[in-house]
């Protein structure tokens, strides 16, 4: 099983490396980087957010497809944290346009719907100072890489970057729907995301849909990938379907 991973804003795929060692041997925990960041980084950048989905998706695809000329139907899904929820959800979708083979599900973490949210830029007019101290109190981010100069202007610039993109959700994401069953995880002391919200995720699949309440504030769901990933691989044991 595969598991496609996607980060939260200002961040890359390396925030899913300690979780490839924590699948074990039968979930593969694959890291998904927009173009210019992370494992992308030499790449030019995709502007705007249907552009960036079809990035994102082109590398699930390519994977996919190396991975059917070894086994054949290769079993995959999705997880998304905040930004990420929705990028992964829209991404999963165009995967299975694209190949006609649905994920096992989406696993979308503390985040709230497209319809939700608020249209255009959240961090516009937030100077530098805020954003990182922002940033430090939701404890997404290791503190020594928001004290160290360099690092935290690339983490700012990435953060303003992914708020441009979000900007588009309220109206670009809005429409998205799956035919595939979701997980949707919410941390109770979670201000950005509470539950309430994130259950309203159920109105974007046909497929049944399945709600984790988990304590903690926003990141918990990252914070503790050992439980993340044991829901995640309950939900998609196929030997439970």
């Amino acid at each position: 099983m595969r598991l496609y991973c996607f980060p939260h804003a200002g961040a890359t795929s390396q925030v899913y490396r300690s979780w490839q060692r924590l699948g074990g041997p039968h979930l593969l925990v694959r890291g998904v980087d927009a173009p210019g960041r992370g494992t992308r980084r030499q790449e030019r950048k995709a502007p705007g957010f249907r552009s960036l989905v079809r990035c994102m998706a082109d590398q699930v695809v390519a994977d996919l497809l190396a991975e059917r000329d070894r086994t054949p139907g290769p079993c995959w899904a999705t997880f998304g944290h905040s930004f990420g929820a929705t990028m992964s959800l829209a991404v999963a979708i165009e995967v299975t346009r694209q190949t006609g083979a649905a994920p096992e599900r989406a696993v979308l973490s503390g985040a709230v719907p497209p319809g939700l949210q608020r249209p255009g830029p959240l961090l516009e007019s937030v100077p530098d100072e805020e954003l990182l101290a922002r940033t430090a109190a939701d404890g997404g981010t290791p503190a020594a890489v928001l004290a160290d100069p360099a690092m935290s202007r690339i983490v700012l610039r990435m953060l303003r970057e992914d708020d441009a993109v979000r900007a588009e959700f309220a109206q670009e994401a809005r429409g998205l729907r799956a035919d595939f069953p979701l997980t949707l995880i919410a941390a109770r002391q979670d201000v950005h995301a509470p539950p309430a919200k994130v259950w309203r995720w159920a109105a974007h699949s046909t497929a049944p849909v399945r709600r984790v309440g988990i304590d903690g504030g926003h990141f918990a769901a990252v914070q503790r990938p050992e439980e993340t990933l044991t829901t995640i691989a309950d939900d998609i044991d196929p030997g439970k379907g």
